[in-house]
């Protein structure tokens, strides 16, 4: 069975790299290398595997899921600069798809904890651009 939690971030960020120029980094990464930064309102969805529990209907309670996601990741990026305030990202390209494998990395230990497993980070940047990342 699969389970998916949505949650809404808003986060800036610039996408550069710190050996490259400035020109280079614009004509690689366009406007999302702007030096003043740039942002984005964020839809995760996490979800998880597992079995019903015969004694609850649940895979895992969705309150517990919710707590595990608010604090190891919503609490640390909402309203945040990716790159200068998030201590998961630090010395990362803030790539929507690193984005995604930072936050899988931060919940998955805590959902297997709770007798499921991390499926799949959806991360949604634009009406036209997400990420889905299954784990390594």
């Amino acid at each position: 069975m699969l389970i998916t939690r949505r949650e809404r971030f808003n986060a800036a960020h610039r996408l550069f790299r710190e050996d490259w120029t400035d020109e280079k980094n614009e004509a690689f990464f366009g406007k999302c290398s702007n030096p003043n930064w740039h942002g984005h309102n964020y839809i995760l969805f996490v979800t998880i595997k597992g079995d019903v529990n015969p004694d609850t209907g649940f895979v895992i309670n969705l309150k517990d899921l919710s707590k595990i996601v608010r604090e190891k990741v919503i609490d640390k990026i909402d309203h945040k600069n990716l790159n200068l305030e998030v201590d998961f990202m630090k010395n990362q390209i803030v790539s929507t798809e690193n984005v995604a494998i930072a936050i899988w990395n931060e919940l998955k230990a805590d959902i297997k904890n709770l007798g499921a497993e991390l499926y799949c980070i959806k991360l949604v940047e634009t009406e036209n651009n997400f990420v889905e990342y299954f784990g390594n």
